[in-house]
């Protein structure tokens, strides 16, 4: 009796791969793959799509071969390779509503007068998908693609806020975190207190722990469920922004991130086709 029981519990949340072609299942088990946050092994697929294990070894081996996957050093688990990983920041870099986008944040610019990006969390770095410089003399240049660490920035402070500990240290805690200046926090303990207060105020800040002169806020862009991966921030010289003005840029940060979200949300409901096969 028990034994059916457990049967139809593991029946029930069984994944079904669908698609009408090799290509198709092949993709839709990338989609498995990629709302993961840890390494998978073909057994752990076999239990979690129903397919035969030789069938999806041969799907494993053909999404290796493409460098989409990559093989842990135990041989046993897998992880996303370098190639879909680029391949998913390019998307993010270049999609149809970088228009939409770019419009928010020229004018948040035009209303703070200070430069602006939005970012998302790659790893353990934020690649910036966009930004938009001031027209003021004093300023820092960092271009659409480029990528800082996120312990000593803003944006990859709020974004990895949003882990657990475990997380976080499965993605901080294998390697000593560059200093960058006096003012980069570089130990989990204290990072950690970081990470609890900016997920209680809703907003972080760069004071000079990247660059040392440059100020940075961020907040979220707000997301209807689960995690967001994409923050608006302001960056400026501290010889013309305090912490304190900075904060006074915080409303107008957030209607940028409403604003921002209403795009995505727009995005989502025209590209995600209705009754997606996912049982």
């Amino acid at each position: 009796m028990m034994h059916h029981m457990r049967s139809a519990a593991a029946k029930a949340n069984v994944v079904e791969l669908g698609g009408d072609t090799p290509t198709l299942r092949l993709f839709a088990l990338l989609e498995v793959i990629a709302e993961r946050d840890q390494l998978f092994s073909l057994q752990g697929l076999v239990d979690e799509t129903g397919l035969p294990k030789p069938t999806l070894h041969r799907m494993l081996q053909l999404l290796e071969s493409a460098g989409l996957l990559q093989r842990e050093g135990d041989g046993r688990h897998y992880s996303t390779g370098v190639r879909l990983r680029r391949l998913a920041e390019n998307l993010m870099l270049n999609s149809t509503y970088h228009g939409a986008r770019h419009a928010v944040l020229r004018h948040l610019v035009e209303e703070l007068g200070e430069s602006c990006n939005i970012t998302a969390l790659s790893g353990n770095e934020v690649v910036y998908l966009d930004r938009v410089e001031t027209a003021a003399p004093l300023r820092f240049y960092l271009h659409p693609g480029s990528r800082v660490p996120a312990h000593c920035s803003a944006s990859g402070k709020l974004l990895l806020s949003q882990m657990t500990p475990a997380q976080r240290q499965r993605l901080l805690g294998h390697a000593p975190l560059a200093s960058y200046t006096p003012r980069t926090l570089t130990k989990l303990d204290a990072l950690e207190r970081e990470f609890k207060r900016v997920g209680r105020d809703g907003h972080a800040f760069d004071n000079e722990e990247f660059l040392p002169g440059l100020l940075c806020v961020a907040v979220l862009v707000p997301v209807t469920d689960g995690r967001s991966n994409l923050c608006v921030a302001v960056q400026a010289p501290t010889v013309r922004v305090s912490k304190e003005r900075a904060l006074a840029m915080l409303p107008a940060l957030r209607r940028a991130a409403a604003a921002l979200a209403d795009i995505e949300g727009q995005s989502l409901r025209q590209t995600v086709p209705a009754g997606r096969q996912r049982a």
